[in-house]
Parts: structure tokens; sequence; C-alpha cells
């Protein structure tokens, strides 16, 4: 009989007379991934199939096998983190859909295998790696030149995922809602873990859907050339170029309020696909996290009040309500702080992108000012990570911060006000007095000094007084007086320093651009470091003027090769094609430039060549002859 209980608990009733295992809902995230293993590698053999390379095996020269494979199956890169600043907002998407895979990596819920606790880290590579080949389609079909291929391909991978997931909430979702960590209070929350994900769904599958009826248009239209390809200079980057050889404008430009204080738009520079990539999945992981606090933290305490109903008065069950508020308004000022953040890191960092562009280090430190390559490189794929996860703990810690600062606010002022204000308030000044009399102390120190002991201004136009003394006898005896008052003072500043720095220091955890480590330690900040070392890379991977400057000598050496590269920094305005194509349009290119010019036939150099040159010189007379006598 129990054992049949257990299978009538495992057995979901669905409509239409099915029944659904309870167990295999539990184990979906893993089964999913594993089933996305066969058509994720399936699109990639497609991509990479169509991508070019530029080296030929000598293999593939000699086998008639390989003939027809010649120069086929190229590398497939997902995304570029350095320059690339196309598809911006749909990369952010990709990795809003990849969100919810690393939350169930974070808890546990993927690992594909069991093993000793002192290899615990192997399963969980081998579950990211898995979790980057399942996601591996979405990039590659947005970043491929084929826009037609990729467009398509992505589409029927992002409706596939759509479908699979509908019919899991619809098969499970009663399964789900009876788990602790989606319900609180009799009410399913499981709507609010999943409309992130079916969001950024939603947008890919208008985006592919977009590419393919672009691909299609241009096939329609009889246009052969089918690839998209990133320009090596960016327009933003010629305008900025542009503006800083023109003459400054002398007339100010009146910015709002809006511009001056929280964020000025600048048209000659774009954030690229890494930092909005970052923004979006921080702040889908920073929900998802909230909701799940929010949802635990509401079933503790419920248990909570039901515990304290039963042994506990009246009297502290109201000490459980105001734990109860605090946390709950704590939460709000600290979910706050962390998407304020999120944008400030932002806007630091075009901010600090600008100053180096102009050469200016002073804002990073002494050491950390010329680069390690290396640590720098290395700083673009661990910066993501890292800024996402300082997030995330950033809040845990900022919240648990203020929940106790607000508790403690609750019971020394709130309480107290609440029962005896008159008492409160009486207690209060006294504290106050004491506290008034140490501040004006240290400002009679002050006004003392500038006053008595310091002379007169040199001239009436200086701001201060020269620091030079004055009274040099009388500046003694208050030196020797007050010494034995500043070392009691010394306490309470010390007391007061370290708590103002460790505030601070938890306030700005998340923000990994500025250091919480004193000047001279700031090479103890992993996290500093990793963004110092992120934007000097994309510094020197993506100065517009160094860009421009590039792309001035590499293009004319380029046009004389009339070859196309690959999509690198040696890319230009060149034709599309391999290198017969490329050989076949430059002897084309000559042949007409040799029948309009007859003359340059005299002027060739044929050293290389033994036989040739009188039939040459023959046809070359023969031809100028014919020209009109006014060509």
């Amino acid at each position: 009989m129990a054992s049949e209980d257990n299978t009538d608990k495992n057995l979901l009733s669905l409509p239409g007379n099915h029944t659904y295992d309870g167990n295999r809902c539990s184990t979906y995230p893993l089964m999913f991934l594993h089933g996305c293993m066969l058509p994720s590698v399936c699109i990639i053999v497609l991509l990479s199939f169509e991508e070019s390379r530029r080296r030929i095996c000598s293999v593939e020269e000699r086998t008639f096998f390989f003939l027809f494979l010649r120069g086929r199956f190229g590398v497939v890169v997902p995304l570029d983190f350095t320059s690339t600043l196309r598809n911006r907002w749909s990369y952010a998407f990709a990795f809003g859909i990849a969100a919810e895979m690393m939350v169930e990596l974070f808890s546990g819920n993927i690992v594909p295998f069991n093993v000793p606790k002192w290899m615990i880290t192997v399963p969980y590579l081998v579950a990211a790696l898995e979790v980057g080949v399942a996601h591996l389609p979405f990039f590659a079909c947005l970043s491929t030149t084929h826009r037609g291929l990729g467009g398509v391909l992505g589409l029927l991978y992002t409706l596939t995922w759509s479908a699979v997931k509908v019919w899991y909430l619809k098969t499970c979702w009663s399964t789900l809602c009876e788990e602790e960590h989606y319900q609180s209070d009799n009410v399913c929350f499981m709507w609010l873990y999943r409309w992130p994900n079916f969001l950024c769904l939603s947008f890919l599958i208008g985006r592919f859907g977009l590419m393919v009826v672009k691909a299609l248009q241009l096939r329609l239209q009889k246009h052969t050339m089918q690839v998209e390809e990133d320009m090596f200079v960016q327009p933003h980057q010629l305008q900025y170029v542009r503006r800083l050889l023109r003459r400054p404008t002398e007339q100010s430009v009146r910015k709002s309020w809006f511009r001056m204080k929280i964020y000025d738009w600048d048209p000659y520079f774009k954030f690229p696909n890494r930092m909005i990539g970052t923004a979006v999945i921080s702040l889908i992981g920073l929900y998802l996290f909230l909701l799940t606090e929010h949802i635990e933290c509401s079933n503790i305490i419920t248990r909570i009040r039901q515990f304290a109903a039963q042994y506990l008065d009246e009297e502290s069950m109201k000490h459980v309500t105001y734990a109860t508020k605090t946390w709950y308004v704590t939460s709000v000022f600290a979910m706050l702080s962390s998407v304020t953040h999120i944008g400030h890191v932002l806007v630091c960092y075009r901010k600090h992108i600008k100053r180096l562009r102009a050469g200016n280090k002073n804002f990073l430190p002494e050491k950390c000012r010329t680069p390690n390559s290396a640590v720098s490189v290395a700083a673009l794929a661990k910066y993501p990570g890292a800024q996402i996860a300082f997030v995330l703990w950033g809040y845990l810690l900022v919240h648990s911060v203020l929940f106790l600062f607000g508790l403690v606010f609750v019971y020394l002022v709130v309480l107290p006000i609440k029962n005896d204000f008159y008492s409160w308030l009486r207690e209060l000044l006294l504290f106050g007095s004491n506290f008034l009399i140490v501040m004006v102390l240290m400002v009679i120190q002050v006004l003392l000094v500038r006053f008595f002991f310091l002379q007169d201004k040199l001239s009436t136009e200086d701001n201060q007084k020269p620091l030079a003394l004055n009274n040099r006898k009388a500046f003694h005896n208050f030196n020797y007086f007050f010494f034995f008052y500043n070392v009691i003072l010394g306490l309470g500043t010390c007391v007061l320093r370290l708590f103002i720095n460790s505030f601070v220091g938890l306030l700005l955890v998340s923000r990994i651009n500025r250091s919480i480590m004193p000047r001279g330690y700031e090479i103890m900040d992993i996290g500093h470091r990793t963004w110092i070392g992120m934007i000097m890379a994309d510094h020197y991977h993506n100065n517009p003027i160094m860009v421009c400057f590039c792309n001035l000598l590499l293009k004319p050496s380029l046009d004389r090769q009339g070859q196309s590269q690959s999509n690198d920094y040696s890319r230009l305005n060149s034709t599309s094609g391999g290198p017969v194509e490329g050989r076949a349009r430059t002897r084309w290119l000559l042949l007409y430039t040799l029948l309009r010019n007859p003359k340059l036939m005299l002027l060739r150099n044929r050293q290389k060549r033994k036989h040739g040159t009188q039939e040459e010189l023959a046809c070359a007379c023969m031809m100028m002859s014919q020209m009109p006598s006014h060509a």
C-alpha cells in the first residue's frame, strides 16, 4: 500500500485522462540539456561548412574526394567580444535565454554525474561546457556572415526551444507549483520565473525572422551578395576622428537636467556587445535572485509565525513583525542600489574609455598604467562573469547590512518614539550634546589656527592665507594642551573611520570599476584588476584614431591585391570570393586597362619572361596607330 501511495504521488492527472510522471519534471533541465547537444552540433557543422578557410591543406589539392570540400569547414565564431558592434541587443537577449540555465547550473540541478568531493569542480565544468554548446546556435546564427542560412537555422532552433518549454510548462505546471521554491502562501510564482526567458525567445524569433525576410528580398532582387560583413571602421569612429580634426565651436550647447546630472548621450560612442550583454544578464539574474529570495523568505517567515503563535506571546510576535517589515523595506533599497550600480558601471566605462583616448591614465593605479598583455586579454573573457557574480553578491551583502542597520534604527529610534517620545528626546539631547561639544572643539581648533596662528594674505586676491606660522610661542602652547584631548578624540575617530570604510566598502562591492582597497593596495583587488585589464584591452583594440590610421595604411595595399580576406582587421572594402576568383578579377582588370591604355604595354616589366616581348611591342604599336589622333 505504501508503494502504491508513493506511485500515486509521482503521477499527475492531466486533462484528457493522461498521466505524467512527476519525477521526469524534476529531471527535465538535465534531459533537455542533453537533448540539445545533437541539433546544436548539426547547426554548427552546417555553418562551418559555409565558412571558408584561408589555408588549404595539401590533401585537399591532391585527393579527388576533398576537392569538393576545398576551403570549407572554417571556424565558427559565436560572438566577437573585442570590436563587433552589430547585433548588440540580439546578443544581449541571447544571453538572457542562457540566464535560466545558468541559474540551474548554480543550483546544481544539471550536474551530469556524481564524483567525490575533491573532484566536485569536474562535473560543474562539464555542465558548463554543455550549457555553452546548447546555447551556441543562438550566437553562431547571429554572427554568421551568411545571413539567410543563419536566419533559417536560428529561427528553427528558437521555435523548437519555445515549443519544448511551452510543452514542459503545460505538462509540469502542477508539479512545479507544488515545489516550495516556486510557491508562497499557496500562490504559484512559476510565471514570474519564466516570462524573462519567453521574452528573450520572442525577441530572437522576430530577429531571425527579419534576417530570413531580408535574405529573401535580396534573393528576389537577384543580388548575389548574401554575405554581411563587419566594417573595419565604424561610422561613429569616423565621426569621432572628424570631430577631433574640426575646430571646436565656441557656442556652448544647453543641456537638460537629465543630461547634466544623470546621463548625457554621446553620438560618437557606442557600447560593445560585451557591456550590453553583461548589463542585461545582470538585470535578469538580479530579478531571478530577488524573486527566489522573496519566496524563500516568505516561507521561512510563515514557519516562524506558526512557531511563534504556539510558543510565544503577543509581545514577542511584534518583534517578528518588525523584523519582517524591515527585511522587505531594506530589500527594496538594496534592489535600487544594485540596479543603479549596473547603470553606473556603463557610465563609468564610457568615462574611462574617453580618458584613455585622451591619453589620461591618472585615474588608474600607478602599477596598472602599463598593461600586462596576457592579463588584459584574459580580463576580456573574465569580466562578464565577474561583473554578474559581483552584482549578485553585492545585492546579498548590501541587503544584509541594510537589514541590520534597519533593525538598529527601529529599536533605537522608531520604538522609543512610539512608546515614550519625551524620554527618547531627552536621551537624544544628552547624546547629541556630547557629540556637539566634540564637533565644536574640532571646529575651534581650525578657527584658532586660521585667525591667530597663520600669517596674513600676501595679496587680497588670494583665496586663503599662506601656509606660514604666526605667533609661534602661542601655537606651541596650544599644540601642547590640545595634545592630550586629541588622543581621546583619536580613539573615537578611529572607530568612526573603521565603520565608514566598512559601510562604504560593502555598498561598493558590486562596482568593480572602483577599488575598495586603499591607495597603494589596489593591485590586491581582483575585481578591480579585471576591470582595468578589460578597459585597457578594449582601448588598445578599438581606439578610433588607431583604427582609422590602420585603415588608411591597409586599404591601398588591399585594393591592389584585390583579394577577399576573412572577417578580421585585414578585411576592408575588398571583393568577395576565393583566391581563384580574385586572381581572375585582377587579370580581367589588367586586360581592360591595357586595352584602354596601349602605351602601358611598353612600360610593363617583362624580365621574367624570355619570349613575347617583340610580339607585345608590335601589338602595342598597331593599337596606338589605330587610335584617333585626339585620344
